[in-house]
């Protein structure tokens, strides 16, 4: 694990590349990471996470900003800029249940091809997938989620990379952790080795790549 300034950080991430991007309505979400996103203008990116936010708050500023070309999130959130652009043709939005989303990353994350789930059999969801039956029941086969980044946000981190979070901050930050091939952590709190127990670490630190800290 290395630590790296914000700028440096958002400088190693080019255009149209994918990556994950932790919180649920912004709560959780790494900002001064997007805020650097939108700063360095880095367009054409593909992001997967659980909602778009609202203008002005998390993944919302990557909408507003227009730097997306594909969303796969559970929903669009309070964002009727992600709306006005799926219907003008100028960003794709793959809404997946909110469960299927959060193990296909897992998935990705544990070197699974995918899962088997019976949400979506019978509607439109099923349309173009491919279905297994196990026991008389049919699933739809939904393939893992990985990510060339991982952009997660951490209430405490140490200099080895361990990480822990705060009650519903958590949410989807450590299943994207695990299933990127460069995870880059935002910290409220960045603390001495040690000072973590190794009962509060959720994120381990062999799967933190970079740690961004004040430069």
């Amino acid at each position: 694990m290395k630590t790296i300034s914000l700028q440096d950080a958002v400088a190693m991430i080019p255009a149209e590349a994918t990556l994950m991007v932790g919180g649920f309505m912004g709560v959780g979400t790494p900002e001064p990471l997007i805020d650097e996103l939108v700063r360095q203008q880095k367009r054409n990116l593909t992001v997967i996470a659980n909602d778009t936010a609202a203008p002005g708050i998390g993944v919302g500023k990557l909408i507003t900003a227009k730097l997306l070309r594909r969303a796969i999130v559970s929903h669009i959130g309070l964002n009727p800029e992600t709306q006005q652009q799926m219907l003008a043709g100028d960003l794709r939005v793959d809404l997946v249940p909110q469960g299927t989303l959060s193990e296909r990353i897992r998935a990705g994350g544990f070197g699974l091809g995918g899962i088997l789930t019976a949400t979506g059999v019978g509607t439109i969801v099923a349309e173009g997938k491919q279905t297994i039956a196990i026991d008389g029941r049919d699933y739809l086969l939904e393939p893992a989620l990985r990510a060339d980044f991982a952009l997660v946000h951490a209430f405490i981190a140490d200099y080895l990379g361990n990480l822990s979070y705060v009650l519903t901050a958590r949410n989807f930050n450590p299943l994207m952790a695990m299933a990127a091939d460069t995870v880059v952590v935002q910290a409220e709190n960045i603390v001495p080795v040690g000072v973590v127990s190794p009962d509060h670490v959720m994120t381990p630190a062999p799967v933190v790549d970079y740690l961004v800290v004040k430069g």
